[in-house]
């Protein structure tokens, strides 16, 4: 694939410096080929018995993930980058994959070590 056919890039990122890094690297390739980014933060699922006390953790993980994904969204208008979000629940390398594969994405690029 050359350089002027990637269009779509999806960024997996989980708030780590590591994704920040990631994102750097796609803002500069998506630069070289007018392509838009896409922000992917995947919330892991915690089975209910490994909670300490019953607290709505999914709300709290999503404005986390929100405000995450907000701070890339400016990084990449900074840059002249369209950047989308999106936030969904899962196992991270099976929804990335699975994400990646149906909406068509030209290239994925993340960091080398995140928070999981």
């Amino acid at each position: 694939m050359q350089l002027q056919e990637i269009k779509k890039i999806l960024v997996p990122m989980d708030g780590s410096k590591n994704s920040l890094r990631g994102l750097d690297t796609a803002i500069y390739l998506a630069r070289q080929c007018h392509a838009t980014l896409t922000g992917l933060y995947v919330m892991p699922i915690y089975p209910k018995s490994l909670l300490l006390k019953p607290i709505p953790y999914e709300t709290e993980l999503a404005k986390i993930a929100s405000a995450f994904l907000e701070k890339a969204k400016t990084r990449s208008a900074q840059n002249g980058i369209v950047f989308n979000e999106k936030i969904v629940k899962g196992h991270a390398s099976e929804v990335i994959l699975d994400f990646a594969k149906d909406k068509k994405f030209d290239l994925i690029v993340m960091g080398a070590r995140g928070m999981r």
